[in-house]
This record gives structure tokens, C-alpha cells and sequence, in this order.
């Protein structure tokens, strides 16, 4: 059958699954001439990478790529562990080795072990082999069941909190194919990452991921302080870390272009504009890519700054949050300014470069934690305010932040304002702001745009 049959066989899952300690099992095998196995090790097909391959393949082909007799051996090897050891792992080979040179050595852990990983192993592959079916059938509705294939990528030191232990998953499907993200970045220099760390090194690449202009991104605690696009991305940098130095200090830097020697020099050497004197402390620098020089002279700012290298993500997924008892699902936010026409509601239409101003802290407050206000002008953040319970506290951060820069600025709102008059519209408006950006949604629209008026 063209190859679709080669181990279902009972010569071979029957020296498989036959049990040593039942009399009548090894009978049978005696009397249908069939021998025993021992070990059994397994590499499926590398479905994901052929169905996800740059090249394209069409559906017939994706099928005949499902592998069938490989997860049945494996999982007849698992069953019967006691006898067989399954191996699904070439990490795992080492151990195995030791075991079989080891004399007097049952290994009924081991064998667990393996067992256990053997099942959890088809069980990702059959759950990969799934999306891409629900895909192919254009359904765009969320499937009636979800399995997320993860493997772990390395034990964390702690959670969020040292009492708490922790580790890191990636997705094994987009590993496989290095689609990009924190979870495939490569670390060249400084201390294991934490649960922190990556929390934090992702929101810094999603964040200057997005701009197609050279950009620095600074991440504290998931908020983006300082965001700048610039030509010269050492101008980017300086004014990144001028919007917020004191929050930029212990944070996160993130380019989205490649850091040179004369970029890194700036980066290690820079002192914060507080004082003039203090070198700027960073936990992590992520980019795309860094030259020889670059990366040498970074590796020269600390022992323990961590230096990433990222590709940009570009998975596609859903994005998952887990609640009690349960996970929400909703489709990732892939919108920018660029997918979006603005609307003109006020009397006065912006200038260009508002309008501008405006798309950037768009861009800037889709990453920062509701309620979210920036404030940007000539493509440099100046002030934001994130996280209050009510968004009137938010503008009134992310003022203070801006100062007198604030007149003529663009200022962004991840939300409608419940409240114009005597609230935040108004204190916008009386501060200077040039132009406001929110989704509008209100019962009270009219009465913000009246007070912009």
C-alpha cells in the first residue's frame, strides 16, 4: 500500500506487547514463530515541519505525512513497560545505554519514566496532527476541544514570588519550526533567565516587534516606560531612557534591529540622565541580531546581563489565560495603527505629523496595562500611566510623566472615556494635548468630543 503498512504487524506488536511473567503469551508467540523485543526506540515522522515548511504542501501530501505505525509501536512499548523500554527521546539514549550495561538493575523506575514520556510524546504529535486538521477545514469558530503540546525548556530558580517553584514550557509545534518569540531566543551571555525575566523579555519583544521603523523598547514589570523610533537608533535609545529613567533602571532594553559596536557602547557606557553620573543597571537586552563587536562589548557591561537573541514571532497562535478552574482563548491582537483608518470626529482636523504622533501611541498603548494612557510626540513616549482602577489617575500619571512637553502632543487611551467634562478629556485638553486616540464605544461620546471642541 505505497508504504502505509510496515510495522502493524503481528510479528512485531506481538514480540511487543506479549507479557514474559504469562506462560500462555510466550506460548503463542512459540507456536506463530514470533520473537521478543526488548527495546523499542521511535522517530516519527517531523509532521509539523513538513505541513509548516516555507515551500507550502497541499493536503493530500500533509496526510501522508501522519505517521501511524510509529505511535502504535510506542504505545504498545509503553503498555507493556515491565518488559520493554520505549525510548522516544534521543536525550534519553545516554540513560538507556547505562541502564543496559548496568547489571542486577530492574530500572522499574526508569521504565516508568519512559513510559510515561512515551504516551505524553504521541499524545503531542496526535494533538498537532489535530490543529492542522481543524485548520485545513477553514473553520474559523474555536474548536470543541483544545490540546496544547508543550515541552519543558528549562527549571526556573522560582516563580513570581522565591516560595513559589516554577519552570518554563515552550510549545513544542512552534519550536520545531522556530517561529520565533522568547521561547526560541538564544542567550548568549549573563545568569539564567526567571519566571520574571521571561514575562518581561516577552512583553519588550511584542511591544518592538511591531514598529517597522528602527526602535528601542523599555520593559519594567510588563509596561513599556520608554519607547522611541528613530534613524539613528542611538538617538532611539537615549530618548527611550530619558522618558522614564528611573523606571528604565533595572528593566528590560529591546531593538528591533541589529546592535552594533557603536550601539553597544552606548548601552554599556550611558549614565542615567538623574544624575549624570550612575551607568544605567539592565537585566536583559534582547534583538534580532548582534554583530561580533557588539555582542563582545555587551557581554563587557555585566557577568550578569542577559543577552538575547530573538526572531520575530510570527506563530499566529491564540493567545490562552488560565482562570480558576478553567482557560480563556481569544484570538492574538495582530491589529496595528496601519489596520485601523481613524475616524475625525472633532471640529479641528490634525496636522500630519498629529496624526502620526497619534498612530505611535496607539502602538504604544496596546501594551500597557488598562487603564492606559501614553503620551507621544515626535515618535518618543513621554509620559504614561497604566494600571489604575479608574482612567482620569492614569491621564494624571502619565501628565506628570510628560511635563511641559505634554502641549501639542498626541495622547492615546486604550478605551473609551466614560467621563469627558471634569474628568480625563478635560484635563487632557487643559494640559495642551493636540489630539486624543481612543476606540470611542461611550453613551457619552458626544460629550468628549464636545469638550475636545
Amino acid at each position: 500500500l505505497d508504504g502505509r503498512i510496515k510495522t502493524l504487524h503481528p510479528a512485531v506488536h506481538g514480540g511487543i506487547l506479549a507479557r514474559r511473567d504469562q506462560q500462555r503469551h510466550m506460548d503463542d508467540l512459540k507456536n506463530h514463530g514470533i520473537g521478543t523485543f526488548d527495546v523499542v526506540v521511535v522517530n516519527l515522522y517531523p509532521f509539523y515541519q513538513k505541513v509548516s515548511s516555507s515551500s507550502g504542501i497541499s493536503f493530500e501530501d500533509g496526510v501522508e505525512n501522519i505517521d501511524i505505525g510509529g505511535p502504535a509501536m510506542i504505545r504498545a512499548a509503553a503498555k507493556n513497560h515491565k518488559d520493554v523500554l520505549v525510548v522516544v527521546d534521543s536525550t534519553d539514549y545516554p540513560a538507556l545505554l547505562g541502564y543496559l550495561q548496568a547489571e542486577g538493575n530492574n530500572g522499574e523506575g526508569l521504565r516508568r519514566k519512559f513510559a510515561w514520556k512515551a504516551f505524553q510524546h504521541v499524545a503531542s504529535y496526535d494533538s498537532t496532527v489535530a490543529e492542522w486538521f481543524w485548520k485545513q477545514l477553514g473553520r474559523e469558530e474555536f474548536p470543541p476541544s483544545l490540546t496544547v503540546p508543550l515541552s519543558i525548556k528549562s527549571p526556573l530558580r522560582y516563580g513570581e514570588n522565591p516560595h513559589q517553584k516554577a519552570a518554563f514550557y515552550a510549545d513544542e509545534s512552534l519550536c520545531e519550526v522556530d517561529a520565533g518569540g522568547i521561547a526560541t531566543a538564544v542567550q548568549h551571555h549573563g545568569k539564567e533567565m526567571s519566571y520574571n525575566n521571561y514575562l518581561d523579555a516577552d512583553a519588550a519583544w511584542n511591544c518592538v516587534s511591531e514598529f517597522k521603523n528602527p526602535t528601542c523598547v523599555i520593559v519594567k514589570h510588563t509596561n513599556p516606560c520608554g519607547v522611541a523610533s528613530r534613524s539613528d537608533t542611538l538617538e532611539a535609545y537615549r530618548l527611550a531612557v530619558r522618558a522614564d529613567p528611573v523606571s528604565a533602571f533595572g528593566g528590560i532594553v529591546a531593538f528591533n534591529i541589529e546592535v552594533n559596536e557603536d550601539l553597544a557602547k552606548e548601552i554599556r557606557e550611558f549614565r542615567s540622565p538623574i544624575d549624570g553620573e550612575t551607568r544605567m543597571f539592565y537585566e536583559i537586552v534582547v534583538a534580532p541580531k548582534y554583530t561580533e563587536k557588539g555582542l563582545e562589548i555587551l557581554k563587557g557591561k555585566s557577568k550578569n546581563l542577559r543577552i538575547l537573541e530573538a526572531k520575530v514571532n510570527k506563530s499566529g497562535k491564540r493567545s490562552l489565560r488560565q482562570v480558576g478552574g478553567g482557560w480563556l482563548l481569544q484570538d492574538s491582537d495582530d491589529y496595528t495603527p496601519e489596520d485601523i483608518e481613524f475616524g475625525i470626529v472633532s471640529e479641528r482636523s490634525p496636522q500630519e505629523s498629529e496624526i502620526s504622533d497619534a498612530r505611535f501611541a496607539w502602538l504604544c498603548v496596546k501594551h500597557v496595562k488598562s487603564n492606559a494612557i501614553v503620551i507621544a510626540k515626535n515618535k518618543c513616549m513621554l509620559g504614561m500611566g497604566s494600571g489604575q482602577p479608574n482612567r482620569v489617575e492614569s491621564l494624571r500619571i502619565a501628565l506628570r510623566k510628560a511635563g511641559d512637553e505634554v502641549r501639542s502632543a498626541a495622547l492615546a487611551s486604550d478605551a473609551f472615556f466614560p467621563f469627558a467634562w471634569k474628568d480625563a478629556v478635560e484635563e487632557a485638553c487643559a494640559a495642551g494635548v493636540g489630539v486624543i486616540a481612543e476606540p470611542g464605544g461611550s453613551i457619552r461620546d458626544k460629550d468628549a468630543i464636545d469638550c475636545c471642541n
